[in-house]
Protein backbone atom coordinates (compact mmCIF):
# COMPACT_ATOMS: atom_id res chain seq x y z
CA UNK A 1 0.00 0.00 0.00
CA UNK A 2 1.35 3.61 -0.91
CA UNK A 3 1.34 6.23 1.76
CA UNK A 4 -1.24 7.86 -0.35
CA UNK A 5 -4.05 5.42 -0.07
CA UNK A 6 -3.64 5.41 3.67
CA UNK A 7 -6.90 7.28 5.01
CA UNK A 8 -6.38 11.22 6.72
CA UNK A 9 -6.59 9.51 10.26
CA UNK A 10 -3.49 7.03 9.95
CA UNK A 11 -1.88 9.87 8.22
CA UNK A 12 -2.54 12.57 10.79
CA UNK A 13 -1.17 9.96 13.03
CA UNK A 14 2.22 8.57 11.24
CA UNK A 15 2.67 13.04 10.55
CA UNK A 16 2.74 13.65 14.55
CA UNK A 17 5.57 11.41 15.06
CA UNK A 18 7.83 14.30 12.47
CA UNK A 19 9.38 17.21 13.48
CA UNK A 20 8.48 20.72 12.21
CA UNK A 21 10.78 20.50 9.30
CA UNK A 22 10.30 16.83 8.36
CA UNK A 23 6.60 17.50 7.79
CA UNK A 24 6.95 20.37 6.05
CA UNK A 25 9.50 18.61 3.93
CA UNK A 26 7.02 15.85 3.26
CA UNK A 27 4.46 18.10 2.60
CA UNK A 28 6.04 19.09 -0.57
CA UNK A 29 5.76 15.79 -2.36
CA UNK A 30 2.36 15.27 -3.11
CA UNK A 31 -0.98 17.80 -2.76
CA UNK A 32 -2.39 14.94 -0.13
CA UNK A 33 0.62 14.95 2.08
CA UNK A 34 0.35 19.23 1.67
CA UNK A 35 -3.34 19.12 3.03
CA UNK A 36 -2.82 16.97 6.29
CA UNK A 37 0.53 19.08 6.93
CA UNK A 38 -2.17 22.01 6.68
CA UNK A 39 -4.30 20.24 9.02
CA UNK A 40 -5.12 22.54 11.86
CA UNK A 41 -5.17 18.66 14.34
CA UNK A 42 -1.94 18.24 13.54
CA UNK A 43 -0.92 21.25 15.56
CA UNK A 44 -1.85 21.01 19.33
CA UNK A 45 1.53 21.54 20.75
CA UNK A 46 4.49 23.68 19.50
CA UNK A 47 7.43 24.73 20.59
CA UNK A 48 10.27 26.82 19.26
CA UNK A 49 14.33 27.52 20.81
CA UNK A 50 14.57 30.85 18.85
CA UNK A 51 12.56 33.81 17.79
CA UNK A 52 14.45 33.15 14.19
CA UNK A 53 12.02 29.67 13.81
CA UNK A 54 8.83 31.80 14.15
CA UNK A 55 9.62 33.33 10.93
CA UNK A 56 9.86 29.74 9.23
CA UNK A 57 7.12 28.24 7.00
CA UNK A 58 7.20 25.24 9.12
CA UNK A 59 3.92 24.92 11.31
CA UNK A 60 0.62 25.90 11.10
CA UNK A 61 -1.42 28.39 13.71
CA UNK A 62 -5.34 27.13 14.11
CA UNK A 63 -7.84 26.01 16.92
CA UNK A 64 -6.43 22.93 17.75
CA UNK A 65 -2.86 24.75 19.44
CA UNK A 66 -3.60 23.98 23.20
CA UNK A 67 0.17 23.96 24.50
CA UNK A 68 2.57 26.69 23.22
CA UNK A 69 6.67 27.45 23.72
CA UNK A 70 9.18 30.25 23.33
CA UNK A 71 12.33 29.24 25.00
CA UNK A 72 15.52 31.28 23.62
CA UNK A 73 18.58 30.47 25.60
CA UNK A 74 21.28 32.48 23.72
CA UNK A 75 23.99 34.78 24.67
CA UNK A 76 21.82 37.26 22.76
CA UNK A 77 19.39 36.84 25.28
CA UNK A 78 22.00 38.82 27.49
CA UNK A 79 21.91 41.91 24.75
CA UNK A 80 18.04 42.54 24.93
CA UNK A 81 17.80 42.37 28.65
CA UNK A 82 20.08 45.27 28.58
CA UNK A 83 17.58 48.36 29.35
CA UNK A 84 17.62 50.47 25.42
CA UNK A 85 18.92 53.40 27.31
CA UNK A 86 22.25 51.28 27.85
CA UNK A 87 22.89 49.87 24.95
CA UNK A 88 25.61 50.54 22.52
CA UNK A 89 24.56 51.07 18.72
CA UNK A 90 26.08 47.73 17.95
CA UNK A 91 23.54 46.31 20.81
CA UNK A 92 20.86 47.85 19.52
CA UNK A 93 21.48 46.93 16.12
CA UNK A 94 21.34 43.36 16.90
CA UNK A 95 17.82 43.89 19.25
CA UNK A 96 16.83 45.56 15.72
CA UNK A 97 16.28 42.36 14.04
CA UNK A 98 14.41 40.46 15.96
CA UNK A 99 12.51 42.51 18.33
CA UNK A 100 9.09 42.61 17.24
CA UNK A 101 9.16 39.35 15.95
CA UNK A 102 7.87 37.20 19.47
CA UNK A 103 5.30 40.37 19.77
CA UNK A 104 3.89 39.79 16.33
CA UNK A 105 3.75 36.12 16.45
CA UNK A 106 1.65 36.30 19.77
CA UNK A 107 -0.74 38.80 17.57
CA UNK A 108 -0.86 35.88 15.03
CA UNK A 109 -1.53 33.39 18.40
CA UNK A 110 -4.33 35.85 19.49
CA UNK A 111 -6.22 35.60 16.36
CA UNK A 112 -5.79 32.38 15.07
CA UNK A 113 -5.65 30.02 18.45
CA UNK A 114 -8.41 30.74 20.79
CA UNK A 115 -8.36 27.15 22.67
CA UNK A 116 -4.41 27.41 23.61
CA UNK A 117 -4.40 26.32 27.20
CA UNK A 118 -0.49 26.59 28.23
CA UNK A 119 1.45 29.28 27.24
CA UNK A 120 5.47 29.32 28.27
CA UNK A 121 7.81 32.72 27.30
CA UNK A 122 11.49 32.52 28.04
CA UNK A 123 14.05 35.06 27.26
CA UNK A 124 12.15 37.00 25.28
CA UNK A 125 13.11 40.17 26.23
CA UNK A 126 11.01 42.43 23.98
CA UNK A 127 7.65 41.36 24.95
CA UNK A 128 5.54 43.83 26.88
CA UNK A 129 2.68 43.60 29.37
CA UNK A 130 0.23 44.29 26.36
CA UNK A 131 1.25 41.23 24.64
CA UNK A 132 0.17 39.46 27.56
CA UNK A 133 -2.52 41.05 28.27
CA UNK A 134 -3.51 40.11 24.30
CA UNK A 135 -3.16 36.87 24.67
CA UNK A 136 -5.00 36.60 28.45
CA UNK A 137 -7.98 38.20 26.66
CA UNK A 138 -7.76 36.68 23.57
CA UNK A 139 -7.58 32.63 24.58
CA UNK A 140 -10.07 32.88 27.43
CA UNK A 141 -9.50 29.10 28.40
CA UNK A 142 -5.05 30.10 29.05
CA UNK A 143 -4.96 27.97 32.41
CA UNK A 144 -1.00 28.02 32.49
CA UNK A 145 1.28 31.17 32.01
CA UNK A 146 4.91 30.78 32.47
CA UNK A 147 7.05 34.03 31.97
CA UNK A 148 10.69 33.77 32.82
CA UNK A 149 13.04 36.33 32.32
CA UNK A 150 11.20 38.59 29.78
CA UNK A 151 12.84 41.89 31.22
CA UNK A 152 9.81 44.17 29.82
CA UNK A 153 6.98 42.21 32.02
CA UNK A 154 5.47 44.80 34.80
CA UNK A 155 3.12 44.66 37.27
CA UNK A 156 0.74 45.85 34.38
CA UNK A 157 1.19 42.37 33.42
CA UNK A 158 -0.04 41.17 36.91
CA UNK A 159 -2.89 43.41 36.67
CA UNK A 160 -3.69 42.15 33.48
CA UNK A 161 -4.01 38.14 35.04
CA UNK A 162 -6.30 39.67 37.57
CA UNK A 163 -8.36 41.29 35.19
CA UNK A 164 -8.67 38.39 32.34
CA UNK A 165 -7.14 35.49 33.59
CA UNK A 166 -10.36 33.95 34.47
CA UNK A 167 -9.46 30.04 33.84
CA UNK A 168 -5.72 30.59 35.43
CA UNK A 169 -5.17 27.90 37.70
CA UNK A 170 -1.05 28.16 37.35
CA UNK A 171 1.03 30.89 36.75
CA UNK A 172 4.84 31.90 36.60
CA UNK A 173 6.78 34.79 36.59
CA UNK A 174 10.29 34.27 37.27
CA UNK A 175 13.60 36.11 36.79
CA UNK A 176 11.33 39.12 35.33
CA UNK A 177 13.36 42.07 36.97
CA UNK A 178 10.17 44.82 36.50
CA UNK A 179 7.66 42.74 38.55
CA UNK A 180 7.44 43.98 42.22
CA UNK A 181 6.13 42.28 46.15
CA UNK A 182 2.60 44.32 45.37
CA UNK A 183 2.07 43.23 42.13
CA UNK A 184 2.48 39.88 43.19
CA UNK A 185 0.36 40.21 46.11
CA UNK A 186 -2.23 41.88 44.53
CA UNK A 187 -2.10 38.49 42.42
CA UNK A 188 -2.55 36.20 45.94
CA UNK A 189 -5.36 38.60 47.27
CA UNK A 190 -7.45 38.77 44.23
CA UNK A 191 -6.86 35.77 42.63
CA UNK A 192 -5.69 33.21 45.58
CA UNK A 193 -7.06 29.84 43.86
CA UNK A 194 -3.50 30.44 41.70
CA UNK A 195 -0.89 28.72 42.12
CA UNK A 196 1.85 31.42 41.95
CA UNK A 197 5.73 31.08 41.47
CA UNK A 198 8.29 34.09 40.89
CA UNK A 199 11.40 32.94 41.47
CA UNK A 200 13.73 35.99 42.14
CA UNK A 201 11.55 38.63 40.30
CA UNK A 202 11.01 40.88 42.95
CA UNK A 203 14.28 40.75 44.33
CA UNK A 204 16.16 41.86 41.61
CA UNK A 205 17.89 45.32 40.42
CA UNK A 206 14.48 46.67 38.47
CA UNK A 207 15.14 49.06 35.42
CA UNK A 208 15.59 52.89 35.80
CA UNK A 209 14.77 56.10 33.17
CA UNK A 210 17.82 57.12 31.90
CA UNK A 211 16.90 60.49 33.30
CA UNK A 212 17.16 59.48 37.03
CA UNK A 213 20.37 59.76 38.83
CA UNK A 214 22.25 56.43 39.45
CA UNK A 215 23.78 55.59 42.60
CA UNK A 216 27.42 54.05 41.75
CA UNK A 217 26.66 50.73 43.43
CA UNK A 218 23.53 49.75 41.26
CA UNK A 219 25.50 50.67 37.79
CA UNK A 220 28.52 48.37 38.79
CA UNK A 221 25.98 45.57 39.90
CA UNK A 222 23.98 46.27 36.34
CA UNK A 223 27.34 46.18 34.39
CA UNK A 224 28.63 42.79 36.52
CA UNK A 225 24.60 41.34 35.82
CA UNK A 226 25.21 42.09 31.74
CA UNK A 227 28.73 41.16 31.09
Amino acid sequence: MHITELNRECLLHLFSFLDKESRRSISLTCLLLREVFLDAALWPVLSFHSPCELKRDNFVLGSSLRYLSVCWHSSRVKVCNIEDWMKTMFQKDICRKHETLVSDFLSKVCNRCPNLLSLTLSGCGHITDRDVARVLQSCAGLRCLRLENCVRVTDEALRAVVAYGHSLQTVQVDFCRNVTRAGLQRIQDRRPSIHLSAERSADMIPDIKQEEKVPFGRTLQKLLQYS
